[in-house]
This record gives C-alpha cells, sequence and structure tokens, in this order.
C-alpha cells in the first residue's frame, strides 16, 4: 500500500512489518498494563512528522501525550542535552547542588502568575510534583483533607490516584487508596441539565463546592483544592472564569490553598504560558511537567515562597530529582519558546483548528442520517478538545466512533488520541512547530475520516 501526501508517506501498510515483529517482541517481555495507542514503534522524529521503523512517515497531533510542544529532537534541546551529559550526569541536587537546577527555578518563578516572592523545587513526573504539592499544602496548613474535581486526572501513584476521577482504567481494582479526599463536581457546561443554562450551571457547581464544606469535610479541615485550570484527560474542559473567582473566594475565606495542575496546559500551549492566566486564577502552587524538558524526566511544583519553604529539611526531596541533564533541556526548551514566539503560535494554531472543525461540525450535520456529529469544539489555544456525538439534540457521546476515528486516523498517517469520560474526545497536543500545511493536511485525513463514519463507511 502507497499513500501519497505532502508530509504523511506511507510505503508499507500500517502497522509495517518491522513494527509487528517488535509488537510480538513486546507482548513476550513487557507488561500488557503497557498497551500501545499507535501499533508502530518509531526510528526517528523532527518537529511534528515521526517516521517508524518501515519508512512510514505519520503528523503527530499527539505530541508525546502533551511533552513536545516545542517539536520531537529540536535542535537546540539535542545539543543542550549532549553539552549537559557530557559535563555531568547526577550528583543528586541534594548532595552537590548546580547552577542549571538554580537558574530553572528563577526563571520559572518570575514566568509564573502572582506578584509575590515564589520558590520552585524540581521531580521526576507529573505525579510526583501532585504528589509533593499536597505534601507541601498539609505541612503549611496543618491540614489533611484535599478537595478535587470530577473528571479529573493527577496521576497514577496511590495518592494522584485517590485525587483522579475516572474510575477505569486508572484506578479500578487498585484501592484501597489515600483518603481524606473530597470529590466536587466541575463545570463540564456542555453536558449541563436540560433547562439549565451556563451560567447557572457554573453558579451550581461552585455552590455545590460551598455546600461540600458543610456536608463533606469542615473547611477548617481542608488543606487545598487541586484543579486543573484545563482539564486533560476529563475532555479539554477550561474551567470558567466565574466559577474559579468562587473558588479563591472560599479558599480566602477559609485558608485553603489553591493548586493549579498545569502538567498538560502549561508552557504556551494553551496561548498563554500558564491557562491560569487567562481564567484570572493566581494559584498558591503550580504543578509542571510534561513539555517543561521536551519529554526528559522533569516536573516541578512552584509556588509562594513561604508555602514553599514549609516542609522541613529533606521532607521534600528524592535521587533523581531535578536531575541536570533534564533541567539543561528545560532551559533550551524555555529559550525555543521564547525565541520561536511559540506563545502566540498556540494562538494562530487553535484559531485554525478551531475554523477547520467547525466547518467539519457544519458538513457532518448535512449528511443525511449521520453517524457522527462535532458536539462541542472547546478549550484555550492549541490545546483544544473535539467531543464527538451520535446525535447533538441528545448528545449521545460517540464513544465507538471515536475509537474508530483514532484506529482509522493512524492507519492513513496522522497520530490522534482521545480523551473524556466517555471517551469521545479527540484532543489536539500537537507540537507547537508544527507547519500550518502539515496541521492542515492532518486535519484534512481526520476530516476525511470522520465524514466516512457519518456515512456509515
Amino acid at each position: 500500500m502507497t499513500q501519497t501526501t505532502r508530509y504523511v508517506r506511507l510505503v508499507t501498510e500500517v502497522p509495517g512489518p518491522r513494527s509487528r515483529e517488535l509488537m510480538a517482541r513486546k507482548e513476550r517481555v513487557v507488561a500488557n498494563a503497557l498497551s500501545i495507542h499507535v501499533p508502530v514503534a518509531i526510528q526517528e522524529a523532527r518537529g511534528a512528522l515521526v517516521t517508524d521503523v518501515d519508512g512510514n512517515v505519520f503528523i503527530d497531533l499527539a505530541g508525546g501525550m502533551g511533552c513536545m510542544n516545542v517539536g520531537h529532537s529540536h535542535p537546540r534541546v539535542v545539543e543542550a542535552i549532549q553539552r549537559s551529559a557530557a559535563q555531568f550526569t547526577h550528583t543528586d541536587f541534594s548532595v552537590i547542588m548546580y547552577e542549571s537546577y538554580i537558574r530553572l527555578a528563577e526563571r520559572l518563578a518570575a514566568l509564573a502568575p502572582g506578584d509575590f516572592p515564589k520558590k520552585a523545587c524540581f521531580f521526576n513526573s507529573g505525579a510526583e510534583a501532585v504528589e509533593n504539592a499536597i505534601k507541601i499544602a498539609r505541612k503549611y496548613t496543618g491540614r489533611r483533607a484535599v478537595i478535587a474535581l470530577e473528571g479529573a486526572f493527577h496521576g497514577r501513584t496511590n495518592l494522584a490516584m485517590a485525587l483522579t476521577s475516572k474510575a477505569k482504567p486508572y484506578k479500578e481494582g487498585f484501592g484501597p487508596f489515600a483518603p481524606e479526599i473530597y470529590r466536587v463536581p466541575t463545570p463540564y457546561t456542555y453536558r449541563r441539565p436540560a433547562g439549565m443554562s451556563e451560567a447557572e450551571y457554573v453558579r451550581f457547581c461552585a455552590d455545590a463546592l460551598e455546600r461540600a464544606l458543610i456536608t463533606h469535610v469542615s473547611p477548617d479541615e481542608v488543606a487545598a483544592i487541586i484543579l486543573e485550570p484545563v482539564q486533560g484527560e476529563g475532555g479539554f474542559i477550561p474551567l470558567h472564569p466565574d466559577y474559579l473567582a468562587r473558588v479563591s473566594q472560599l479558599a480566602r475565606k477559609h485558608g485553603f490553598l489553591i493548586i493549579a495542575d498545569e502538567i498538560q496546559s502549561g508552557f504556551g500551549r494553551t496561548g498563554t504560558f500558564f491557562a491560569s492566566e487567562q481564567l484570572g486564577l493566581v494559584p498558591d502552587l503550580i504543578c509542571v511537567g510534561k513539555s517543561l524538558a521536551a519529554g526528559m524526566p522533569l516536573s516541578g511544583v512552584i509556588g509562594r515562597a513561604e508555602v514553599m519553604d514549609a516542609p522541613e529539611d529533606s521532607t521534600i526531596g528524592g535521587t533523581y530529582v531535578g536531575n541536570p541533564v533534564a533541567c539543561d533541556a528545560a532551559h533550551a526548551v524555555l529559550d525555543i519558546m521564547e525565541e520561536e514566539g511559540l506563545v502566540s503560535r498556540a494562538r494562530a494554531i487553535g484559531d485554525l483548528m478551531r475554523r477547520r472543525f467547525q466547518e467539519l461540525a457544519v458538513q457532518l450535520e448535512s449528511i443525511p442520517g449521520s453517524r457522527l456529529q462535532i458536539g462541542e469544539i472547546r478549550g484555550l489555544g492549541a490545546m483544544l478538545g473535539v467531543e464527538l456525538v451520535t446525535d447533538r439534540a441528545t448528545r449521545a457521546p460517540a464513544t465507538a466512533e471515536a475509537a474508530e476515528v483514532v484506529k482509522r486516523a493512524w492507519q492513513r498517517g496522522v497520530v490522534v488520541v482521545k480523551c473524556g469520560i466517555y471517551g469521545n474526545t479527540l484532543r489536539m497536543l500537537l507540537p507547537l512547530v508544527i507547519t500550518d500545511d502539515q496541521l492542515n493536511e492532518a486535519l484534512d485525513i481526520i476530516g476525511q475520516i470522520c465524514t466516512e463514519i457519518a456515512r456509515g463507511e
């Protein structure tokens, strides 16, 4: 099979013979829980293009699950990693410190929202950042309870799983979970109750939070509320500014902290460096990761200096956290973001995608007996979610159809992933260095696939 396009190049069926061979080897020795979304093996990648071991070239709209804002193998990042590794690869910062860690904390403290002194500390994974943010909040407040939102995803370690809302596949069979976690509704306005306006539903969810401080947990026992300014796994749902204003009001009134999990929404993806900036939110603590170091294992917590200093000596840390090679990669990322204007580029990408998906929505709705429609296009900047439904009137989730879109897309050379509590939302996590031509080609393919499914083909 050969498909000729400008950027996608398929020289074998997908998956090709070498990828199938590697998949068979994987099945023999790798735990089954590590399932593969796209059954191909990568050979190399540049920018927004990925080449597999069979020579097939794909347009990548998943970006290593949101890690590749500056694109695959950016020369500046590669050079920084090579230079850093040639100097030293590890000391454990708490044993022998290094300047790159300190300078990264300085840079992120300056970038984070809030006109107050800030400090930072670094870890390996997003889940580690989340768990440490909770530890810091508990130490500072002397309280134990944490409030989390429906639809939240905060990681796969025990406390992070307790904070995560989607039961399957993330929590089923893994309990018991960490205690003192309390769940409140998310203002997921697309799926608000019939007859309720958007403003009314936002107030309803904010009222539910306030009521939870009476019916579920005493506000005097709440250390923090943790939230994603744009929910990731939950469906790319930006939290409404009015809701966040009420959250901030309640936090100030009762003395608990606000933790913003910006692991997926951070570093320019939403059209501002942090999504919180667009939503009027000034968090006490911010969790960062993913695109912080272009896929190198690095995460962090940035927050108010007095809060960050609450834990005693050696209560926060780890052997590999804030690895020097990863820190140098992060510096390269920050330089690239500024020099290549990727924050404004995210806004342009978002505008292009929103226009194309709006056009596709009209096209799908015009198909007689359409079996697939676009219910809502939402998000900030290039962090765009497209919720697929089988009927716009009933808003019935197109769960199976979304899975079919993803499958047909990689078969035709486009890597895209989905999310949402019903698994029916296409999520755009593409590198911000993607060109308009590459993006339009990928969207052409997705549009063709959606049209075929809508027609029952």
